[in-house]
């Protein structure tokens, strides 16, 4: 019998169950058609302020236990210059759901409302861009 490294059967059984987590191209189209999409772009009050970051930062880790997201991204803005990027923001918030209905559900649950009440002093302005697959 062949002698697999550790590293080497980490690699495949991790590439393997990746295989079965991605959904097959029927349900690909499915999944693309209905997809919601919610990105928030966060101004920090006080924009060099390390510790209101940081604040914003650990809120946005406890929203993401809202169990209608599919997955949710925290991002800050790229080192990257082009005249079309907007690197004004602070923080970013990036959220799939399975639906329209699957983001109202977030908006209205109690983790989100309470990362609401108890963050907002952190912000001045607040940009959300919505979007869902084209109807065709």
């Amino acid at each position: 019998m062949k002698k697999i490294s550790r590293r080497s059967f980490i690699a495949n059984s991790s590439l393997a169950a990746a295989a079965v987590a991605v959904p097959m191209p029927a349900d690909l189209e499915k999944v693309k058609k209905n997809i919601f999409i919610h990105h928030v772009y966060f101004w920090l009050k006080k924009p060099g302020n390390e510790a209101d970051r940081a604040k914003l930062i650990e809120g946005l880790e406890g929203l993401s236990a809202v169990p209608s997201i599919k997955m949710c991204h925290i991002g800050t803005p790229a080192e990257t210059d082009r005249g079309v990027i907007d690197r004004s923001y602070a923080i970013s918030w990036l959220c799939f759901f399975k639906n329209k209905e699957e983001e109202e559900i977030y908006q209205k649950h109690p983790i989100h409302l309470n990362f609401v009440e108890k963050y907002a002093y952190l912000w001045e302005k607040v940009i959300v861009y919505d979007s869902e697959g084209p109807k065709r």
